[in-house]
């Protein structure tokens, strides 16, 4: 991950190296995602959250994961992105990314796939 941007009062945005010859793969989040830090858990309403988010880049993803009831998490050699929002936080698109070279691109709603929980 090499870059990380804030959308005023909107979404946050993170851009992803792609595969050789490829453009970036961008991760759009319309909730605030958790981040894992140093063993700590930091949420958006934490005084340096968005120092924190920022500090995640650069940093090279280390795996990736989506299940019902923890949704998606990103983990970096840096930290961990964990999006999955508190039922109510969200009543719509939660995250999307695109970017790849096929232009295939995937939409996370609540109540579908592995947010499912939050129906």
């Amino acid at each position: 991950m090499y870059s990380v941007d804030f959308v005023l009062n909107d979404y946050t945005q993170f851009q992803f190296v792609g595969p050789p010859g490829a453009g970036a793969i961008t991760l759009n989040c319309y909730v605030w995602p958790v981040v894992l830090q140093d063993g700590r858990l930091w949420h958006e309403s934490d005084f340096g959250y968005a120092d924190v988010l920022r500090r995640l880049a650069p940093g090279v993803v280390v795996s990736t994961s989506e299940a019902t009831g923890t949704g998606l998490r990103i983990d970096l050699d840096t930290g961990t992105l964990v999006i999955h929002p508190e039922r109510g936080e969200t009543w719509s698109d939660i995250a999307e990314i695109s970017g790849f070279p096929d232009q295939a691109w995937m939409v996370w709603r609540a109540g579908e796939g592995s947010f499912e929980d939050l129906a």
